[in-house]
């Protein structure tokens, strides 16, 4: 149940953020100069940690997508769907383990 909850709220929180890039990058066709203000607000460390959050969402939604399309195609997939869940947890956490510390870095300018 919490992979089909965080499936869910992942896969909304990317809408919203593909949503808010489309409207930020179509304002360069407006006014060239509110699009260089608003690109400068997202140059912050909250918009940093906004983006490590979004990195998070990204992963699990792909890797738990993968997931997913194994129990649909796989014969034995629905078998192994716990086992798959944990490996899917497992390799978020790898990755995000690799990915944070060199944003965080970036971010706070470490």
């Amino acid at each position: 149940m919490w992979s089909w909850v965080l499936h869910r709220i992942t896969g909304v929180a990317i809408f919203f953020f593909l949503l808010v890039h489309i409207l930020d990058t179509a304002l360069v066709r407006v006014s060239p100069e509110a699009y260089n203000v608003v690109i400068d607000s997202y140059k912050t460390p909250i918009m940093g940690l906004g983006e490590l959050g979004l990195v998070v969402a990204i992963g699990f939604h792909a890797l738990n997508g993968l997931r997913i399309i194994l129990i649909d195609f796989w014969s034995v997939g629905p078998k192994y769907h716990k086992l798959m869940f944990v490996v899917v947890i497992l390799l978020w956490a790898i990755l995000l383990i690799g990915f944070t510390p060199r944003h965080l870095m970036h971010v706070f300018g470490g």
